[in-house]
């Protein structure tokens, strides 16, 4: 039966041993060199759980194990989760003797031990006359009461020791306003940081202090603007019972006001003296107060507060001194006020900062102090400035717009202005954005109000009042432009939202700029991400600048251009700048085709070299697609110059040749009129016999000179047919008159004789012959010429005349005329015929010379 009983004994045992092995934790500690690593079972826990160090026989284990030794150490616990029974503390002495003790900084190990409570101290000690210096980052420690805890879960707290025992300075966290404490002899800084917390640590400096009659300096930095602060005696709520001095030192920015209130004061029961606040302002004013009394208020400048406590009786039910002091920090003057009403305008909201860190500039939004006041849309808000310059404020406003689809009604277009803002705002407007916001699948048309836009390049920047940064949905950038007389851009069209704003270039405040600088319209949704519609200048040139240049445009994304050419031009088409990149998908790739749809579309690709200039004749596309990059960016600036036509020159030297031949052919009919007319017969030639002169031909023949230098129209005898052929008898038959009496040559003017002039006889009233009396009574009878022959003909007289047998008739009609009259007798005078009838032209012969010329012996 024994033997039965002790079998399950031995296995219960042996199986406990078992679990147990099963449930130990093993970790591996190597402490830092003058490192202490201390496990400690926590007060509370009953738990049968050791740690053991070591392994095999070596093994020992205890409730508590202390790291000493610089080199890798196996510790092991009996139970599952050590980090619920077991605490860790690391220790570091830091002994600042004078020679050793220069500027260390503390840097705790923060992956070790992460699922154990975790203790970090630092034990600091100088000599007995000095204190040592902890110096704590931006921004800074707060002191807490000991009831509280740190948000972050990272607790400060500073020891002093004394005879008496060690006595709490206090607890700290960090987000403060206490920048350095000063510590007389020894102490020991530690940091509390719970299970399952990541070790965050403020990386204060130690040194040694400056020398000082306090048992604790602090020092404290004030921030700017409304704010309080905290700070607690020593051992506060235990109570403070030596006698030694605690020191702050305040330091205020200017411009502050500062006001000192002693909350929850404890006073020690004082065995002689009493407890005393001695305060300095600035350099020169001291004066001292009880805790009891009225303390300063609404002060200026960097001030110090010594709290120096009495020698207190000490006893269980004894009370120490407890003080909790606060100061508050808060600006003087009269702020300026104002107040902001936004729910009158639709989607408008304003953003005000200060862009002066220096300035000691105070705003606050409905009595909150603030940084940056935003006022949302569509609320009412009031405003505080306190010392705060014009010139040192910004102030930015943005307004949200809903674009109706396209195929609303309200498509006609809308103005974009900037509207106008409480008069009681006197912060100059310093930017102003609308946002686009597209409700459905469209586009954004944007237009100038006034001219073409112009997109502002390095070579071309815009110098107006205003630009205006352009910018699709995703932020980045379209480009800048301005409202140009020169533009060249019509149209703008963005698929997608769409931001815009207003950047001043020589105006300070925006608010006064009342004109509209956009038209908004809606269209169908693009292809493209862009589309411009641009129309050269005629003179100068025009740049084409890929979104967001020079920054590449964004990947998978294209833009098109739409180049309007006026007739009788051509572009010219330059790649100025062009970065291409290393494409990861897919491929850059522009395009130029003629508007038309007709022409042939040239393409390029980033991995083709194509043509720096291209040369347009008509309107044109001209695209631009990016691809994925996978390294570098695709960025293209484009110029386009204008040209005038100039017309083809073959066409030139066919219409000159057509001319020449036109001409050619004119002269040579010109020329064979003019033979065909010399090669006609000359049947209608006669002569007439002239006693004296010279023979020559009639017709055709020309005269050897000019009639100012020959005598071609003088005549040695005149024929009275053939002078006064125009009064021959009606009864004549009409083939005389057939109009070759003169053949066509000019016939002159008579001229009068000049010798002798001697009275005119009358013409007498006979129809038989006309008579001529001479001066002397000798009488000749008139001897008519032959008849002229029937191819000589006269022109039919315009009235009948009669009595003109006679040269001495005289004619009444006659009488203004040289030819009217013969002034003597003898031989006939020469003739000039008048120039009425200088279409009638004689023909001469005479009988004298025997030489006939050729042309007339071939009519004879």
């Amino acid at each position: 039966m024994m033997g039965s009983c002790v079998v399950p004994v031995l296995i219960g045992l042996i199986l406990l041993q078992i679990h147990k092995i099963s449930e130990c934790q093993k970790i591996e500690v190597t402490p830092d060199s003058g490192t202490i690593v201390l496990f400690s079972k926590k007060a509370d826990q009953s738990l049968d759980c050791d740690v053991c160090k070591d392994e095999g026989l070596s093994q020992t284990c205890n409730s508590n194990l202390q790291l000493t030794e610089a080199r890798p150490t196996n510790v092991t616990f009996n139970c599952s989760q050590p980090g619920d029974v077991f605490t860790v503390e690391i220790n570091q002495k830091i002994d600042c003797s004078p020679t050793a003790c220069s500027i260390i900084a503390v840097h705790p190990d923060s992956t070790r031990f992460l699922k154990f409570s975790r203790t970090f101290t630092w034990d600091l000690k100088v000599q007995s006359s000095q204190m040592f210096q902890l110096d704590f980052p931006a921004p800074g420690m707060r002191q807490i009461k000991p009831s509280e805890s740190c948000p972050n879960k990272h607790t400060y707290t500073i020891i002093k020791y004394q005879r008496s025992g060690p006595n709490s300075i206090g607890k700290f966290c960090r987000n403060g306003t206490i920048t350095r404490i000063q510590v007389l002899f020894r102490g020991r800084v530690s940091l509390e940081v719970p299970k399952d917390t990541a070790l965050n640590p403020s990386d204060f400096k130690v040194s040694i202090g400056q020398d000082t009659e306090a048992l604790v300096v602090v020092d404290v930095k004030l921030p700017r603007g409304l704010s309080s602060a905290d700070f607690f005696t020593p051992n506060y709520g235990i109570g403070h019972y030596s006698e030694e001095k605690i020191k702050w030192n305040f330091a205020v920015m200017p411009m502050q006001n500062f006001t000192v209130l002693f909350q929850h004061y404890t006073p020690p029961e004082c065995k002689n003296n009493k407890v005393l606040v001695d305060y300095t302002l600035g350099d020169k004013t001291s004066f001292t107060k009880e805790p009891t009394d009225t303390q300063p208020t609404n002060k200026q400048g960097d001030f110090s507060l010594t709290l120096t406590s009495c020698e207190a009786k000490r006893g269980n039910n004894v009370p120490g001194l407890s003080l909790n002091i606060n100061v508050a920090v808060f600006r003087g003057g009269t702020p300026y006020l104002c107040s902001v009403d936004l729910r009158k305008e639709e989607g408008l909201s304003l953003q005000i900062e200060n862009k002066n860190p220096e300035s000691y500039c105070e705003m606050s939004l409905n009595s909150v102090a603030q940084e940056k006041i935003v006022v949302p849309a569509g609320t009412k808000a009031d405003l505080s400035f306190l010392d705060c310059p014009v010139q040192d404020l910004q102030l930015t406003a943005t307004k949200t717009i809903d674009c109706p689809s396209a195929s609303s009604r309200a498509t006609s277009g809308t103005s974009l202005t900037i509207p106008t803002l409480d008069p009681s705002l006197h912060v100059p407007l310093h930017q102003f954005t609308w946002l686009l916001r597209v409700l459905d699948q469209g586009t954004v048309d944007l237009t100038s109000s006034n001219n073409n836009l112009h997109q502002s390049v390095p070579d071309k920047e815009c110098n107006e009042r205003v630009s205006l940064l352009i910018s699709e949905t995703d932020g980045s950038n379209i480009g800048q432009f301005c409202s140009l007389a020169e533009g060249t851009i019509q149209k703008i069209q963005i698929k997608g939202n769409v931001s815009i704003t207003v950047n001043p270039k020589t105006v300070k405040d925006l608010s006064q700029e009342k004109g509209p600088f956009l038209k908004v319209a809606m269209s169908p949704e693009i292809t493209e991400n862009v589309i411009y519609t641009v129309s050269p200048l005629v003179s100068g040139s025009m740049y084409l600048a890929t979104p967001n240049w020079p920054d590449g445009m964004n990947s998978s994304s294209s833009v098109s251009w739409i180049v309007r050419v006026p007739q009788e031009h051509m572009a010219e088409l330059q790649f100025t700048n062009v970065s291409k990149p290393v494409c990861d998908s897919g491929h850059t790739e522009v395009a130029i085709r003629p508007l038309d749809s007709r022409g042939q579309t040239q393409s390029w690709r980033e991995d083709q070299s194509f043509d720096n200039t291209v040369i347009q004749q008509q309107s044109f596309y001209l695209n631009m697609s990016n691809c994925e990059p996978k390294s570098g960016h695709f960025a293209v600036l484009s110029k386009v110059t204008l040209h005038k036509e100039t017309k083809n020159f073959l066409s030139i030297i066919l219409a000159v040749v057509g001319v020449l031949l036109l001409l050619l052919i004119i002269t040579l009919i010109v020329v064979c009129v003019i033979r065909k007319r010399k090669n006609k017969p000359k049947t209608n030639r006669s002569s007439i016999f002239l006693p004296r002169g010279k023979p020559f031909l009639p017709g055709n023949a020309t005269f050897p000179k000019s009639r100012a230098d020959n005598e071609s129209h003088v005549y040695a005898s005149i024929d009275d047919p053939t002078m006064y052929g125009n009064f021959v008898d009606k009864n004549q038959p009409a083939e005389v008159d057939n109009g070759a009496w003169s053949n066509g040559h000019q016939v002159d003017a008579y001229h009068p004789f000049t010798g002798p002039s001697d009275s005119i006889p009358s013409a007498k009233d006979s129809p038989a012959e006309y008579s001529i009396e001479g001066r002397g009574g000798d009488r000749d009878a008139y001897q008519p010429f032959l008849q002229p022959p029937n191819t000589f003909n006269l022109q039919r007289p315009r009235s009948p005349l009669v009595s003109q047998g006679s040269l001495g008739f005289e004619d009444r009609r006659m009488v203004d005329n040289e030819l009217h009259t013969f002034k003597s007798f003898g031989d006939i005078n020469p003739i000039r015929l008048s120039a009425d009838e200088s279409r009638l032209q004689p023909q001469m012969e005479s009988d004298t010379d025997s030489n006939t010329e050729p042309e007339y012996e071939e009519a004879i």
